[in-house]
This record gives C-alpha cells, sequence and structure tokens, in this order.
C-alpha cells in the first residue's frame, strides 16, 4: 500500500537536486492539466525557481515551473507549472506546408515520436516498443493541439497515452517517456462504493439533448441542414430519429461557414458533448494502484441506485503533510435509458 509520493526537484537540465519536504501538491490530470505547490513563508529557502522540473518518478505526476505567487494574508507561496500532459496541450500540429490538413500514417509510437519529435527536442522520449498497431493515414483536424491530435488517434484504435518520468543521475539528464498502450477495463473488478468506505459523489444525466439540428453554409431555405439523433444504445445517427414526442430534447447548432462535411464531423462532436452523461468522482486516500487516464473502472452508490462504469477521465493527486489522496473522475456519454 502507498501511503507517500516522494516528490523531487531538479534544476533546468533536469539534475536531480532533491526530495521537496514540508510542501503540499495539488495536481491535475486530464482537464487543467498543471500543478500547484503551495509553501510556508517558514519554509521558503528560494531553492525552486523559473523552469525547475518538480515529478513523482515513473508516473505522470510532474511538470515545469512557470509561475509563482505570494500571499501575505495566508503567509504561504504557490509554485505551479503545466504538467507534462498539459505541455503537450500547448503546442499545434499544423498541415504540411500546401497541404489543408495533417495526416499522419504507419505504427502507433512511430507516429507518436514523429509528431512529438517535431515540438520538442529532447524533453520527451517515445518508447521504442512496436505496438503492433498500423493507422493507414488518419485526417487531424486543422491546427489541433499535440495532445488532441495524439488523444484522436490513439482513441481510434483503442488505446491511450501513457506518460511517466524517468529519474536522471548525477551525470545524465531525466526525460518523459511517454507510449501509447492498449485501453483496459477493469470495471469488472474495480469498483469504488460504500463497501469501500470512499468518499464520492454520482451522477447520471437523462436530460441530455438527444436531436441536434445542424444549420450549416448557405441562407434561409438553400441552407444546408443536417439531423443527428441519438439512438438508443448511445449511438448517433442521421436523418433516423429514436426519441420522439415528449422524449425528445433538441437543440440549434449553428456553424454558418460549414460545407457539409465539416458540419457533420463538428455536429457528431457536439452532440457527444450534449447528450446524456454519468460521472463518478471517488477520493481515495489508500491507494494501492494508480489507475491511468483512459482505462476503465466502476463506481457504484447503493443507496441511489447509481451505477457507473466508464473511462477514467480525470485525476487530481493531492500531496498534505505526506500522505497522498487520488480522486478518480469517470465518466462518459450514454444512451437515453443506459
Amino acid at each position: 500500500m502507498v501511503n507517500r509520493y516522494e516528490f523531487q526537484l531538479a534544476d533546468r537540465n533536469r539534475r536531480e537536486l532533491g526530495i521537496l519536504q514540508n510542501v503540499d501538491i495539488d495536481i491535475n490530470i486530464g482537464n487543467s492539466n498543471d500543478f500547484e505547490v503551495t509553501i510556508l513563508f517558514e519554509q521558503w529557502d528560494g531553492s525552486i525557481k523559473k523552469g525547475y522540473y518538480i515529478y513523482s518518478n515513473h508516473n505522470e505526476y510532474g511538470g515545469i515551473v512557470g509561475e509563482f505567487k505570494s500571499s501575505t494574508k495566508t503567509r504561504e507561496i504557490f509554485v505551479r507549472g503545466y504538467t507534462w500532459r498539459g505541455m503537450l496541450g500547448k503546442k499545434i500540429i499544423r498541415p504540411d506546408p500546401g497541404e489543408d490538413y495533417r495526416v499522419v500514417k504507419g505504427e502507433l509510437n512511430e507516429i507518436l515520436r514523429d509528431l512529438i519529435n517535431e515540438q520538442y527536442e529532447d524533453l520527451f522520449e517515445v518508447s521504442g516498443e512496436s505496438t503492433g498497431v498500423i493507422i493507414g493515414s488518419m485526417q487531424l483536424d486543422r491546427y489541433c493541439t499535440l495532445l488532441d491530435g495524439i488523444t484522436k488517434i490513439l482513441d481510434s484504435v483503442g488505446y491511450r497515452l501513457d506518460i511517466r518520468y524517468v529519474t536522471g543521475t548525477r551525470w545524465e539528464a531525466g526525460y518523459v517517456l511517454i507510449g501509447a498502450e492498449k485501453i483496459q477495463d477493469h470495471s469488472e473488478t474495480i469498483e469504488y462504493s460504500q463497501d469501500g468506505y470512499v468518499e464520492f459523489t454520482a451522477t447520471k444525466n437523462y436530460r441530455g439533448i438527444n436531436h441536434l439540428i445542424c444549420l450549416g453554409k448557405g441562407e434561409l431555405k438553400d441552407r444546408k441542414v443536417i439531423d443527428l439523433y441519438v439512438q438508443e444504445d448511445g449511438s448517433i445517427e442521421k436523418d433516423r430519429q429514436h426519441y420522439k414526442g415528449i422524449e425528445e430534447i433538441a437543440e440549434i447548432y449553428d456553424y454558418s461557414n460549414a460545407e457539409e462535411d465539416e458540419l457533420y464531423k463538428k455536429g457528431i462532436e457536439k452532440l457527444k458533448n450534449e447528450m446524456n452523461s454519468s460521472e463518478f468522482k471517488a477520493e481515495v486516500d489508500e491507494v494501492e494502484e494508480d489507475w491511468p487516464i483512459g482505462d476503465s473502472i466502476s463506481g457504484r452508490d447503493y443507496i441511489s441506485g447509481i451505477e457507473v462504469s466508464q473511462p477514467i477521465i480525470e485525476k487530481n493527486c493531492t500531496v498534505k503533510d505526506g500522505e497522498i489522496e487520488i480522486e478518480y473522475k469517470i465518466g462518459g456519454r450514454e444512451g437515453q435509458y443506459a
């Protein structure tokens, strides 16, 4: 059982300086993708500087220092920065010169290596192992972030992004190891509920949109219109309505300059974000396993009957007085009666 994570500090050259002590840490993975280290005035020694690295070895919790805030009211200094995942979200994939879109193909880790190496020189290292999964050809969204592009590629074949920091030595710099890992479903064996004495909140939303009217290019009667409908199993189809009458919940999506293909693609993305959903947040302070973003686990509330078996979409790791707590957020979109 792990009840303490050791967070370390490294200089701009990623040479290890030692373990961070007498600090509180809050790290988000999957949403804001940033971190905050809180240090009391009495404990501040100036050892943390801009561009330094804060990390926990062989996991995803860490990033580069980019902001300082001081509060005389609380007598605390806040050190903040983007996580490794957050850094990927701050780079943009551009179309190749003369092309409308960026198109990728090849083995998964080879694609990741090409995309990441053109943005970062040596901080990120992509696994040299072959997944055996080949992408014939995939068109990425125009000017998407590096994180969104990679996520789209991996999602399409049931893989997730694995990120972990590998500590260096006195003579060698540490680095962030990245690789494509097959998504695992632990929902049959991992369930958080009252039985585990964890704090949690559970949500089932049946008020989601099930009919999206997409309005594209054109004027008045000549305007392009696409109707997208959620089916009972949660899939989305064009021009085939399942929920009608009192069960229909409709909304307009106005994308006035879009041609039909773009309107359809963006309409699907919009509806996926607006349809019925489930969510479960569990706070775990006795961490035996640290489940990664993308893998599925289960949550159940025996009182309300809410049961959620969905991928992990967000994690918050907090360390206070040396004790770790991880909050998992699992959730996704569902059919009307799921």
